[in-house]
This record gives structure tokens, C-alpha cells and sequence, in this order.
């Protein structure tokens, strides 16, 4: 179930290499893969869902996010990611969960105002007011 931000990232549970062309299709014009590999028996191989990937015409980056959290190289490498983009960027996890946290910080650490990004994470379901701190201290030093 992809879940959408704004016009510019929507966030899904894991997806397959099979659904990458829908998601071309749909209008996406890259993927941010923020899974590890191995967390769960059976999930697709990022290499796989990279290939399918380059297949539709479209970018793909991996930022995998552990449970242990998220780190500066992660949240700048998600605005790299966003800020190179063409066009809709889904990111993904297994739950959609670390990867609605992870936009959030990236925006935030570009200027993001806290407020907005907390209600466009809610408008899709998402509660990051646990990382509203961080949120905060990365918005006031962009």
C-alpha cells in the first residue's frame, strides 16, 4: 500500500521487482530502498529490485536503516537522493515506517519546517512525533 506525502515522495511497505514497472507507470521516476538486506526470510534482494529498476528507466538508491536508527551519512544521503530525483520518489522499508522518519529528516536538515512535516507525515498516516526533537534541531541548523 503506497502511501503518499506530497507530490514529490510517497513511502510503501516492501515492494518486489515486479512492481517496479507499475510504479513507472504510475509516475514514479526513482526508488530509495531503505530495507537491509536479510531482515526477513523471503523479502526481495535490493539487487533484484535495483535491476527491475534500471529496466523501467528509473533511479534507485539504496539507504538501508537498521532498527538501531538512523545516522548523519543516512539523512544526507536521503537529500541527495530526493534533491537529484527528476520527478515522485517511492521510498520504501518493510513497513513504510522508517522510511516516512527518514524524508522526514532529510527535509528537516534542508529547511524543512517541523510543523509541515510532522502534518504531511500524519496526512499519510504516520506518527513521527518521537523524532519531533530531531526534527527541530536539524530544521534550526539548515
Amino acid at each position: 500500500m503506497i502511501r503518499t506525502i506530497d507530490d514529490s515522495i510517497s513511502v510503501a511497505p516492501q515492494i518486489s521487482p515486479e512492481d517496479v514497472a507499475g510504479l513507472a507507470a504510475a509516475g514514479f521516476t526513482g526508488i530509495v530502498n531503505n530495507r537491509p538486506e536479510g531482515e526477513e526470510a523471503g523479502q526481495p534482494e535490493g539487487d533484484a529490485v535495483a535491476a527491475a529498476a534500471k529496466a523501467a528507466g528509473l533511479s534507485y538508491v539504496a539507504i538501508p536503516i537498521t532498527h538501531a536508527g538512523f545516522s548523519a551519512p543516512q539523512v544526507e544521503a536521503m537529500a541527495a537522493a530526493l534533491a537529484s530525483a527528476s520527478g515522485p520518489v517511492l521510498a520504501y522499508c518493510r513497513s513504510g515506517t522508517r522510511s516516512c522518519n527518514l524524508w522526514a529528516l532529510a527535509a528537516a536538515s534542508t529547511g524543512g519546517d517541523p510543523d509541515t512535516l510532522t502534518a504531511k507525515a500524519a496526512g499519510a498516516g504516520y506518527d513521527i512525533s518521537g523524532i519531533r526533537p530531531l526534527l527541530d534541531a536539524l530544521s534550526s541548523r539548515a
